[in-house]
């Protein structure tokens, strides 16, 4: 069943349900249990009753089939145009208001006018024993009964509407790239709403109450012969519809309330993707459009921060680089290699996110070593060796002057131990095997290929295949064994991808 046919069908259950019980139910009870009526009086009443039923389903219906038409052009045609899906959106928010129409308009005049021309008919003829003020004090009735069944159908239409504009607001953002929206727009009066329904529930029960009581007086020549049952009875429907009505009410502000408080909370752990779905027509909609637009300008300055954090990263590994061109875009690829290892195990984008910076700034605490160390072509003394490997810890301490602080914690395990080795023979802390922190171990087999494959001044960089024998090698006593072998698994697959691409090419 598609989505339209279950909000027919929900509709069409809350009239019938509604008119029956506010016909039958409500109606039907004040009146029977009301009157003094004889049997031929009770089945005359019952056929009136019918007819006037008929009558009124014939004239709403119709109604109905106008009202909706906007909503069932959109999801049951063929061809749709942008106009098309605005207006079905908006007739859409404006149903339950337009239900209010249909119920104290043809819905009521359907019923009532041909009620009170049935009744004078049938008194008329003898078929009806009543007086005539009965019928007019039955039209207010009407009236009355009317009025509550158009609140309660108010708040029914409201619930089965927010489903369809969910439906239709995605499907329009997937077809025509139109994102729905009133914008703020306020259809119908939160003030007005609620203060109508509240003076509602507060008078029409005691309203009924008074009407039953004056034809009860005027048609009863004993008035306490059953009085407390009868009484008892009108008084119990009234709080049921006072209940009822309270409910609905109370649903129709809580919805809302809590959409926002759950949009708030992923708001507050960082998602600023979240838009809160404009499915109200009274002031809520200005709340929620506030709420989306403040949500919107959160994401665009997130994403600005995200950039200027990522180029200040980016910057700080190209400043390192430039010092020594024979290392220049190490930094870079130690990074790029260190994500594809993170990315085949398993980890989520916020952890690679953390890799990649970790990554970047691995060799930051080089720029504390002289640069006749640094730069030294040939091989390095012992003293000036002791000097190199000061450089995981100088790069933490770096980072440890950056504030906040808990922005780079998350980097400085993998900035210090990124040349541990996993039998424990490694610098600075001697970590060994699981000791040695995550991104460490991931970013020593990065640093070491890159190394390995790289040029510099005093020898050409080795080939991949010499530089990834070795990383196997290494496997368990230099470097992590999983993570060494994931990437010689990686580039393998990377070469094997070009040689292919290579013999097509040639073949072509």
């Amino acid at each position: 069943m598609s989505i339209y046919q279950r909000f027919l069908r929900t509709l069409v259950r809350n009239y019938f349900l509604g008119s029956m019980v506010a016909v039958f139910g409500i109606g039907g009870l004040y009146m029977f249990s009301t009157l003094e009526l004889q049997e031929r009086d009770m089945l005359t009443m019952v056929v009136i009753l019918a007819i006037s039923l008929a009558c009124m389903f014939t004239v709403e219906g119709f109604w109905f089939l106008r009202q909706i038409a906007p909503i069932r052009h959109v999801f049951l045609r063929q061809s749709r145009s942008v106009q098309d899906v605005e207006q079905a959106y908006l007739r859409l928010h404006s149903m339950p208001l337009l239900t209010v129409k249909r119920t104290l308009g043809p819905h009521m005049l359907g019923f009532t006018i041909p009620g009170v021309v049935l009744s004078v008919a049938s008194i008329s003829y003898g078929w009806l024993h009543l007086p005539y003020r009965m019928i007019w004090l039955a039209s207010l009735g009407c009236v009355l009964v009317s009025l509550m069944h158009a609140m309660i159908e108010f708040y029914l239409t409201t619930e089965a509407i927010r489903p369809m504009l969910s439906y239709l607001r995605t499907w329009s953002l997937q077809e025509f790239s139109l994102d729905l929206s009133l914008n703020g727009e306020v259809l119908v009066s939160t003030r007005r709403k609620y203060t109508l329904s509240a003076l509602l529930i507060g008078t029409i029960p005691t309203m009924l109450f008074g009407l039953a009581t004056n034809i009860r007086l005027a048609e009863t020549s004993n008035l306490f012969d059953g009085y407390w049952q009868w009484a008892l009875l009108v008084l119990l429907l009234g709080v049921a519809f006072s209940g009822a009505s309270a409910v609905l009410m109370a649903r129709a502000v809580q919805q809302p309330v809590e959409e926002l408080q759950e949009m708030m909370r992923q708001v507050q752990r960082g998602r600023f993707t979240v838009q809160a779905s404009d499915l109200y027509s009274d002031e809520f909609s200005r709340l929620i459009t506030g709420f989306n637009r403040m949500v919107t300008d959160l994401r665009i300055r997130d994403e600005h921060n995200t950039q200027l954090l990522e180029s200040y990263f980016a910057t700080l590994a190209a400043a390192l680089d430039a010092r020594d061109p024979y290392t220049a875009g190490h930094s870079m690829r130690v990074a790029k290699y260190s994500v594809q290892i993170g990315g085949a195990y398993g980890m989520i984008p916020e952890q690679l996110d953390l890799l990649n910076k970790s990554a970047l700034l691995h060799d930051i605490g080089k720029i504390g070593i002289r640069d006749n160390v640094l730069l030294k072509e040939g091989k390095l003394t012992d003293e000036e060796f002791a000097q190199i490997k000061l450089h995981p810890v100088l790069g933490e301490a770096i980072l440890l002057q950056i504030q906040p602080v808990e922005a780079m914690a998350p980097l400085l395990p993998g900035v210090r131990s990124h040349h541990e080795r996993y039998d424990g023979r490694g610098y600075p802390d001697g970590l060994a095997g699981l000791e040695i922190p995550l991104f460490g171990r991931i970013m020593a087999v990065a640093d070491a290929f890159d190394a390995m494959t790289s040029d510099r001044p005093y020898r050409k960089g080795m080939p991949v295949e010499k530089a990834l024998a070795i990383l196997a090698d290494g496997k368990g006593t230099q470097w992590d064994p999983e993570f060494a072998q994931m990437f010689i698994d990686l580039q393998q697959q990377r070469e094997s991808q070009e040689d292919e691409k290579t013999s097509l090419g040639t073949v072509v």
